[in-house]
């Protein structure tokens, strides 16, 4: 088991490796290969005002003229013991990590990062829990009962879920449930969890609602097609000879087996919103990773971009890790070595 954690987290370094240096080549040796030039990188910092020299001059400071594995140690060296910007007639210094300041503010995206976090983590997880309570009991209900109304309810409502985009769903839920019965908080309303939790909970019900159900839909089609091919197998119809009871067999023999692929998808998804519910956060107005990404993109502000992307990377690694570390509880047919 040891050195199965060992040789997953060797892989996930070096995973983490590739985004970085595949991701900063998009930022700054594509634009190289279709004519950009470091005069183009160091304006976005001086301003298009600026006079050719000083244009130059910041280029040579900033090191736009080094060659990119150059650059790329570079950045990879802030991340881990900062860096020093020399732009205009100071020298700002940029703790570790270090992603980079912002061409708009002037300003290190790392602590923009950290203030974005609390909001998109508190979006994921409220929305994981409900979709996964709703999906996993839908689909395992509908595969128990299946062919009847139930299940055909259960699967019609699911295949809207999957089918309407979040937004159209949660812009039609701001119009019924926020603007018209005063039910839930209106767009950009989000309240921290350490300043009230009550007011927290009352600003991310309809986002969590809204986000829940595309992704329930998903996962309780997901489950009822494992619970299916499950409750047909040998091992099914033995522990029902045995005389266990229904409950046992359908939950800890069927409902068990048939998670190892909704695992699988639940890392993906999760890891995925932790770098930012962008159609979410934009939709409601949460200052998240994504909405803040969709601003960076908007802006053409490159290094919040490469720090949105990165970190996202970073929390889809983290969580297919855990997934496989969970294989073998979830599934005692897996076995790690």
């Amino acid at each position: 088991m040891i050195t199965y954690i060992i040789r997953r987290l060797f892989a996930a370094v070096l995973l983490l490796f590739i985004v970085s240096a595949a991701t900063f080549s998009i930022f700054y040796l594509f634009p190289r290969l279709v004519g950009g030039t470091p005069e183009t990188l160091a304006t976005r910092y001086v301003g298009r005002a600026a006079t050719p020299e000083t244009v130059t001059l910041i280029a040579h400071r900033l090191g736009f003229y080094d060659p990119i594995y150059v650059q790329y140690g570079r950045w990879v060296k802030g991340i881990f013991v900062g860096a020093d910007y020399s732009i205009g007639s100071s020298i700002e210094h940029c703790a570790a990590p270090c992603f980079g300041y912002s061409f708009i503010t002037h300003q290190p995206v790392w602590p923009d990062l950290l203030d974005r976090l609390p909001v998109t983590l508190s979006l994921a997880i409220g929305a994981a829990v409900l979709w996964l309570l709703l999906g996993l009991s839908t689909g395992t209900i509908s595969a128990l009962r299946r062919g009847t109304l139930l299940d055909r309810v259960a699967m019609g409502i699911s295949l809207a879920g999957v089918s309407l985009p979040i937004f159209f769903t949660g812009l039609i839920g701001l119009l019924i449930f926020s603007y018209k019965l005063g039910w839930t908080a209106q767009g950009g309303s989000y309240t921290p969890f350490t300043e009230n939790p009550g007011e927290w909970f009352y600003s991310l019900l309809l986002p969590w609602v809204v986000l829940a159900f595309q992704f329930s839909a998903q996962y309780a089609r997901l489950t009822r097609a494992g619970m299916l091919e499950t409750m047909s197998e040998d091992y099914i119809r033995t522990a029902r000879a045995k005389g266990l009871k229904e409950r046992d067999v359908d939950v800890k023999h069927g409902l068990r087996a048939a998670l190892t692929p909704i695992l699988t998808i639940f890392g993906l998804d999760f890891g995925l919103l932790l770098g930012g519910a962008v159609l979410t956060e934009t939709v409601f107005s949460l200052p998240g990773l994504g909405k803040y990404a969709i601003d960076a993109i908007t802006n053409n502000d490159l290094p919040k971009v490469l720090g949105v992307t990165l970190m996202a990377a970073f929390f889809v690694v983290v969580a297919n890790l855990v997934v496989d570390l969970l294989y073998a509880v979830v599934d005692p047919r897996v076995r790690v070595g």
